[in-house]
């Protein structure tokens, strides 16, 4: 951010008014907050009446985290607008942190009303008065919130903690048991909870609490640390300390689920100021550092992933998506010896691991990648429960798409096969078919039902004419089960290819591609297809387009050798010449 900005800074000071608006316009379009702040600030000093360009300045400005300097901004926005939503907002949460709670209330009430303001606004007036140890009035508060069951949990959660804070336990109790009625499986409920129980003497609902959470999400840090230290007899401290860091939960909590629900810009105004109030907010930070990564603003994710404090257990897996990260940046020798020296700080941190093997095998080191995980796989096979033998998967980061796609996170009960899954395809990948096929066979066996490895399997062993009805039967059962995936329906068409029924091809080929219109390799498979069935234009086409959508480089040459020479005459392929002799051809 602060680089873009500098240069944004730099070029405003040459540049008109009009010249500044477009330039934030774009700048902001392209979500470079830090320039488009820059271009509207220059551009607001030549029009400072201009209530527009203020607004849009205020809040590129706070998304761009100069929150002072959105404060300022705020200030003037309501002299001009005195109910804006987002700078009253923006000013209740300074009044919090100065512990001006009068104010903040004030604030609050003059804001525009709707169902997200309501929400926002009666959490923090409740949080208000926790600051001015009127929790009755606290809970009057958040009690308004009445109008919608997404209201609800927010409600009971956050009036959890307020009734804590104020020596409540009857109603903190009362307060927990509904918000985990109404969402039992969110993290920072079932925590907050779990340390209510523990601190209350009822150790053996805490750990149920936590024991229950992980059958769904093995392996949380936070959670592994609370069930540790509660197992440990060190009962942790309350999550919620006092009403600046209930505010930041609220801003907090409300900003992830915007972000999780398509509310980008949203998102990122509320973790700001979150943020604001609780600097080192580990979760915030986290939820600040995946948002840009969903955004694509991959340096920006690792200069927030960095601020993860040290002693914090996220700061690992911070650690490792920064590393992910670099490596969409293209400093993939900088990523891999950040998870080298992970791995090398304590050789059983699964996530590090196959995070590394991951990278390998998006890079196509493929051997490499098998290595690792195998490595992951070693330390499943000698872990004590099926909990601690879960690792994260290695589906999330990494792949090929039509390696993939529209994959799930294992569960435990899922066995861990995708670790097997992806170790096949670094040894088919590598030219280790037996032991490929092999991983292959374990993954299927631990996940019958699962697309991915019935696709993967199935046409491997068609292209090498192998186990043809077997094969075929595997990739028509993937695309029973997921019929609008482009990448498993292309492999189903291009099955039938190699197996030289070109009329069967055409036909999940062009599905596919409806399907995945801008995928190279699916527009380049239609193309040869049309090809051998006659279509020669419409086949120039398909090939014409896929150069287009930019292939892989080593895929660019052959066609464009395609599309100059067409395809060479037939020749069967193992695959057909197998399936011709079980024909009786």
């Amino acid at each position: 951010m602060a680089n873009s900005g500098g240069e944004a800074e730099a070029a405003a000071a040459r540049t008109s008014l009009a010249g500044n608006y477009l330039a934030g316009r774009v700048a902001g379009s392209q979500r470079d907050a830090a320039a488009a702040a820059a271009y509207f600030r220059a551009a607001l000093r030549e029009d400072p009446r201009n209530g527009e360009l203020l607004e849009r300045t205020f809040l590129l400005t706070l998304v761009d985290g100069d929150v002072e300097g959105a404060m300022r901004l705020a200030e003037r926005v309501v002299t001009s607008d005195p109910t804006n939503r987002m700078a009253r907002l923006a000013l209740a949460t300074r009044a919090v942190k100065t512990h001006n709670y009068s104010a903040a209330r004030h604030h609050l009430a003059r804001g525009a009303k709707g169902p997200l303001a309501d929400l926002t606004s009666n959490l923090l007036i409740g949080w208000s008065y926790v600051g001015a140890d009127q929790t009755a009035k606290a809970l009057e508060a958040v009690d308004k919130l009445q109008s919608a069951d997404f209201f609800g949990t927010f409600r009971d959660y956050h009036a959890a903690l307020m009734a804590d804070l104020g020596n409540r336990r009857e109603e903190a109790s009362k307060r927990f048991d509904a918000a985990l009625a109404g969402d039992g499986a969110a993290l920072r409920i079932v925590q907050a909870a779990a340390i209510f129980r523990a601190r209350n003497g009822d150790k053996p609902g805490a750990l149920k609490l936590l024991s229950d959470f992980e059958k769904s999400a093995p392996r949380h840090p936070l959670i592994r640390q609370t069930r540790e230290a509660i197992e440990n007899d060190k009962a942790p401290k309350r999550p919620i300390a006092d009403a600046a860091d209930g505010a930041a939960e609220t801003l907090y909590g409300i900003g992830g689920a915007l972000g999780r629900q398509g509310g980008e810009d949203l998102s990122l105004v509320y973790l700001q100021l979150a943020l604001y109030l609780e600097p080192q907010h580990p979760m915030a930070l986290v939820t600040l550092a995946d948002l840009y990564d969903q955004l694509n603003q991959f340096q920006d994710a690792i200069d927030v992933y960095a601020k993860v404090p040290d002693g914090s257990p996220l700061k690992r897996n911070a650690e490792i998506q920064s590393a992910m990260d670099l490596d969409r940046l293209d400093k993939t020798e900088e990523a891999k010896a950040k998870l080298s020296k992970l791995v090398e700080a304590d050789p059983t941190d699964q996530e590090a691991i196959v995070a590394l093997g991951n990278i390998e095998r998006g890079r196509e080191q493929f051997k490499e990648a098998a290595e690792a995980y195998t490595r992951a796989i070693d330390l499943i096979e000698k872990a004590a429960t099926p909990a601690e033998a879960t690792p994260p998967s290695p589906l999330a980061e990494g792949a090929k798409p039509a390696e993939a796609a529209s994959g799930s996170t294992p569960t435990a009960d899922a066995n861990n096969w995708s670790l097997y899954y992806v170790r096949g395809i670094a040894y088919e990948r590598s030219d280790q078919w037996p032991k490929a096929e092999a991983d292959l066979k374990k993954a299927l066996a631990l996940s019958p039902e699962q697309p991915l490895i019935m696709n993967y399997l199935g046409y491997s062993w068609i292209d090498k004419g192998q186990n043809l009805d077997e094969g075929m039967k595997l990739i028509k059962r993937a695309v029973e089960l997921k019929p609008d995936d482009g990448y498993i329906v292309d492999s189903l068409g291009w099955a039938h290819y190699r197996l030289g029924k070109y009329d069967d091809a055409v036909r999940e080929l062009e599905r596919a591609v409806e399907l995945r219109p801008q995928d190279p390799v699916m527009n380049d498979h239609l193309g040869d297809a049309y090809w051998r069935v006659g279509r020669k234009v419409e086949a120039r086409f398909q090939w014409s387009h896929a150069v287009d959508l930019k292939p892989e480089d080593k895929e660019l040459p052959k066609i464009q050798a395609k599309l100059k020479d067409g395809l060479p005459p037939e020749q069967k392929t193992d695959a057909a010449e197998m399936q011709e002799k079980k024909n009786g051809g």
